[in-house]
């Protein structure tokens, strides 16, 4: 988990050239530069919400929606705030779908695909030298709850892009911050509620 660096914002450099690309009408290159600068942080917040064939199915969708969606981008937030909110809508989609007929779908653009693979190979590199309980812990949550422990802590998300990712992208800005000041109080309440859960389980006071 991310503690000590500063999160990205529409100023990172990174981000700035993401969007100089998106400006540029180069939504290929900018969409395979996204996937590998974002992909594998994405991808393992899907895994902490869903079930794995269904996180790697919304990430997979995720790509396609990036690709389509880059030309509508707004500059109101990061690329990397726009990837999560995109994230996040697959997530809703993945859960609200039947079971059968599913297919993953991918972006036809080969450069994509392959970040696609690389940002998976990453992710599972990471998840087989992270620990497990601290999530076993955090499924005790309720779902949005959980997505707004890993926004905050594990990608380190300012609290207003947190607010957008869980309402948005066409929310009002005057109710964003309303939303982020609600945000940090529901915070402080989530992480009592996972210290006596790890009190429960002899994990300490």
């Amino acid at each position: 988990m991310r503690h000590d660096s500063q999160p990205p914002s529409v100023d990172d450099p990174e981000d700035r050239a993401l969007r100089e690309l998106v400006a540029a009408g180069e939504i290929d290159r900018a969409t395979e530069a996204a996937i590998r600068r974002y992909g594998p942080e994405l991808l393992g917040w899907l895994l902490d919400t869903l079930p794995r064939a269904d996180a790697e199915e919304a990430f997979s969708n995720l790509s396609l929606e990036l690709w389509r969606s880059l030309a509508r981008y707004d500059g109101r937030c990061s690329i990397r705030t726009w990837c999560y909110t995109l994230a996040r809508h697959a997530a809703w989609r993945i859960r609200a779908r039947p079971q059968h007929g599913r297919e993953v779908l991918v972006s036809h653009i080969p450069s994509v695909l392959a970040a696609v693979h690389q940002a998976r190979d990453t992710t599972q590199r990471r998840e087989r030298v992270a620990g497990a309980l601290f999530a076993e812990i955090r499924r005790t949550l309720g779902e949005e709850d959980q997505a707004l422990l890993v926004l905050r802590i594990d990608r380190s998300l300012p609290w207003r892009d947190i607010a957008h990712i869980l309402l948005g992208e066409t929310t009002p800005a005057d109710e964003l911050t309303r939303y982020a000041a609600h945000l940090r109080k529901r915070f402080e309440r989530i992480k009592i509620r996972l210290r006596e859960v790890a009190v429960d389980r002899g994990l300490g006071g």
